[in-house]
C-alpha cells in the first residue's frame, strides 16, 4: 500500500488529468520523483497488479463517441452474486455494484449506439429474468472521475467544457477508441501499441487525443485509480426527487461542491424510482458518506425532497467504457 508520502501516489495523484502525451512519457514523469524510468515502469505494474492503478487512459464525455445508460436491477437477494456474474459478463458493462437497496444492482454501459445499447439491456433481461431499470443522462453537472486524494491532486475542473455531439468516427479512429478500453500498456513507449491497433502513426495518435482533448470529447487522460484501495471505502449513490423547474439550478450548484464527485440528472420512471437527481459521493467510511448525504440536503434546500442514499456493498467490476466492442479482439 503506498503511504501518503510517497512520491508515487503524489504522481499518480497529479496525472489523473494531462498525463503527457510525449512518445516517451515515463521518462519524463520519472525525472518528477526522482525515479529511473524503469523504477518507475516497475512500480507502476506494481500498483496495478495490487488493484490501485485501474489504468492509465481516457474517459470520454457522454454520448459523444457511442451511447451510455446508467441501469439497475432489483434482484432477489441469494441471486445477486450470480446475477451480477451474468451481467459483468455481458461486454458492455464497464461498472457493476451492488447497492443497500430494493434496486440493489447498478451497472453502466457503453455501446457504439443506443440501439446496441437497447440490444445489450434487453440481453441482459432475457439471461437474468429481470427487468432493467434504464436511466440515460439527461445532463450533466459535474462528470470528471478524478479527485484530489491530498495536496498534489490535480484541481477541482470549475467548469465542463461545452456538450458534445455524438461524433462520425473514421475507420481509424473506431479502432484507436477500441484499443483505448484497457488502458495504455506500461511500457516506455505507450502510444505505438495504440498505433499499431489503430493504424495510424504514433505521432498522428498522440494529435488526435490532444485534440479530442482539447475539443472536449476526452474529458480527462490520465491514472485512473481506484479509490477503494485507496481508503475512499465508502461509495454513496445520492438521489434526489427535485421539481423538473428547479432541478437544474440545484445542480449545478451540487456539482460545485467539494464532497461531490459526479452530479447529473436522469429520467424518473414512475413511483417505483421517482428520482431525477443523482451525485456521487466517496468517502473513508460509511457514517461519512452518511454525513455527507445529509450535509448536501440541507445545504441546497433538498432536506424536504424525497431522496434516498444508496451505498456500494460490492464492487463486481471497474473497467474502461468499451464502445466498439466489435472492433476488440479476444
Amino acid at each position: 500500500m503506498l503511504q501518503p508520502h510517497d512520491p508515487l501516489l503524489q504522481l499518480l495523484d497529479r496525472h489523473q488529468r494531462d498525463f503527457p502525451l510525449l512518445a516517451s512519457p515515463f521518462g519524463f514523469l520519472a525525472a518528477e520523483c526522482g525515479l529511473s524510468e524503469a523504477q518507475l515502469l516497475l512500480r507502476l505494474r506494481l500498483v496495478q497488479e495490487q488493484g490501485l492503478l485501474a489504468r492509465l487512459g481516457a474517459v470520454f464525455a457522454p454520448n459523444t463517441v457511442g451511447a451510455s445508460t446508467l441501469a439497475a436491477l432489483a434482484v432477489p437477494p441469494a441471486q445477486l452474486d450470480a446475477v451480477a456474474a451474468l451481467v459483468s459478463a455481458q461486454p458492455e458493462v464497464n461498472h457493476n455494484y451492488a447497492r443497500d437497496h430494493h434496486y440493489n444492482l447498478w451497472f453502466v454501459l457503453a455501446a457504439d449506439s443506443r440501439p446496441a445499447l437497447d440490444a445489450a439491456l434487453a440481453r441482459i433481461a432475457s439471461v437474468t429474468g429481470l427487468t432493467p431499470l434504464d436511466l440515460p443522462l439527461q445532463r450533466e453537472y459535474h462528470i470528471d472521475l478524478g479527485f484530489a486524494l491530498g495536496p498534489h491532486g490535480p484541481p477541482r475542473r470549475a467548469r465542463l467544457p461545452a456538450a458534445q455531439r455524438l461524433l462520425q468516427l473514421a475507420g481509424s479512429e473506431q479502432r484507436l477508441l477500441a484499443a483505448l478500453g484497457p488502458g495504455l500498456p506500461l511500457q516506455p513507449q505507450p502510444f505505438l501499441a495504440l498505433a499499431a491497433a489503430s493504424g495510424l502513426s504514433e505521432l498522428h495518435v498522440r494529435q488526435r487525443l490532444q485534440q479530442w482533448l482539447d475539443d472536449g470529447v476526452i474529458r480527462r487522460f490520465g491514472f485512473v485509480l481506484r479509490h477503494r484501495e485507496l481508503g475512499y471505502r465508502a461509495n454513496a449513490m445520492c438521489v434526489w426527487q427535485v421539481p423538473a423547474a428547479q432541478r437544474d439550478a440545484i445542480g449545478t450548484q451540487l456539482a460545485a461542491d467539494a464532497a461531490v464527485t459526479l452530479c447529473y440528472a436522469r429520467p424518473p420512471q414512475g413511483a417505483h424510482w421517482p428520482y431525477n437527481l443523482f451525485c456521487m459521493v466517496h468517502a473513508r467510511s460509511s457514517d461519512e458518506a452518511a454525513a455527507h448525504y445529509r450535509r448536501l440536503s440541507a445545504d441546497y434546500g433538498l432536506h424536504a425532497m424525497p431522496s434516498a442514499m444508496l451505498l456500494s456493498t460490492r464492487r463486481y467490476i471497474q473497467r474502461g467504457a468499451r464502445y466498439q466492442q466489435g472492433l476488440l479482439t479476444p
